[in-house]
């Protein structure tokens, strides 16, 4: 491939950021011992605060988004990876400081990569990406909590998002009585469809709060942060947890050590970008095993390359419901 189509992401003199489409080369690609042929990304809220600069998300410039990414193996010199191998990204500082997945070709290095599951296409690879194994990892924090269907109810938060929706489908799959707090009542169909039992309105989270509240939920998964974390743990019963791994409603945590210390209240943090290969691989046998594959295909869309920046501008907008996988090759 003399040439392949990719986002490029550049920073002028005057700290002035433009996005758009760009030819690059072989000799663009950054180290690593594995070149892929990119067949599939998605569009995370990371991807979207890249492509807007409304957060530092991009640390090196020029740089090529996308977080995720599932493509074939064309070259490489790495132990147990050959050609035509298919493998899967999500993570590692890819779309940060390393080119990322929206382009048609990526080199990067064999210790990111895992093995696209033998259960999973392209197409769903990336319809879960990081915002489901995410979502995945969160459950398997409450459940390494002791939190399991019968303790109670577990709320999610941003749940007509991506890691929402895939938290939502996993937890009613396993049983779990799922409360959906969501902005869009509009979408309390969709939700419900993915197995809510219960859909609360995001006002009854953002605003400010007791220091301890009446005890609703055994546990919860939030995306937001801020105001709505501070807030929903005043809330969790005695002994429940909450996993944290979103930032949609800012990064201050204006709450009280009152839930921690008079409720013995568990806050977990949720980290995909540097995880453990063992424990990726973990929480991917759990998604192949868990996640059912008609939900999943209800919260996806497919979008074409060229649309990405448009829909990854929607996502930091509250604009895009669920998942969306990217035809790239």
């Amino acid at each position: 491939m003399p040439g392949f189509k990719a986002v490029l992401i550049q920073k002028d003199a005057s700290g002035s950021q433009s996005v758009g489409f760009a030819t690059l080369g072989d000799a663009d690609l950054m180290e690593g011992d594995v070149t892929v042929r990119i067949e599939r990304s998605t569009v995370n809220y990371k991807d979207g605060l890249a492509i807007t600069g409304r957060a530092p998300v991009v640390r090196r410039f020029p740089m090529v988004p996308g977080v995720d990414g599932v493509g074939i193996v064309e070259q490489s010199s790495a132990p147990g990876i050959k050609p035509g191998d298919r493998v899967l990204l999500n993570g590692w500082g890819v779309g940060e400081l390393h080119l990322g997945a929206w382009a048609e070709k990526a080199r990067w290095k064999s210790d990111w990569l895992i093995s696209l599951p033998s259960g999973f296409s392209p197409d769903e690879g990336m319809a879960i990406g990081t915002a489901g194994y995410t979502a995945m990892m969160a459950v398997m924090a409450l459940e390494r909590h002791g939190i399991h269907p019968p303790a109670g109810p577990v709320l999610v938060t941003g749940a007509a998002g991506g890691v929402g929706s895939v938290a939502v489908a996993l937890l009613a799959g396993l049983g779990y009585h799922v409360v959906a707090s969501t902005g869009r009542p509009e979408e309390a169909d969709y939700l419900k469809g993915l197995g809510a039992a219960e859909i609360i309105p995001r006002s009854e989270l953002n605003g400010r709060g007791k220091p301890l509240a009446r005890e609703r939920w055994i546990g919860a998964i939030d995306v937001v942060g801020g105001q709505t974390l501070a807030n929903l743990l005043s809330m969790i019963r005695y002994d429940g947890a909450v996993a944290a791994c979103g930032l949609a409603g800012g990064m201050e945590f204006p709450a009280t050590v009152a839930p921690f210390i008079l409720r013995g209240v568990t806050l977990y943090g949720i980290d995909s970008v540097y995880v453990p290969k063992p424990v990726r691989i973990a929480a991917w046998d759990r998604l192949d095993r868990d996640l059912d594959r008609a939900k999943l295909a209800a919260m996806t869309k497919r979008i074409a390359f060229d649309d990405v920046i448009d829909a990854a501008r929607q996502i930091v907008d509250g604009k895009v419901r669920g998942r969306l996988v990217v035809e790239i090759g």
